[in-house]
């Protein structure tokens, strides 16, 4: 988990934009660019290169999710 204080924080490396927390998949999402970012030992990894694309349907749910 991530405090708030940190996610408030952090943005989007790429697109300079907020980023959510996934709690299913301990991941920092940014919507905008369409990646995910991981968390090593409550650690956000914000490097690109590390990132994991998000497809399509994931990134339509996490739309719903994200933007209510």
């Amino acid at each position: 988990m991530i405090s708030n204080k940190i996610l408030n924080i952090l943005v989007c490396p790429v697109t300079k934009s907020r980023l959510y927390f996934n709690k299913d998949t301990n991941e920092l999402i940014s919507l905008p660019a369409r990646l995910a970012y991981k968390i090593k030992d409550e650690i956000p990894v914000m490097l690109e290169s590390e990132a994991r694309e998000l497809d399509a349907d994931e990134y339509e749910k996490l739309k719903k999710i994200f933007l209510k």
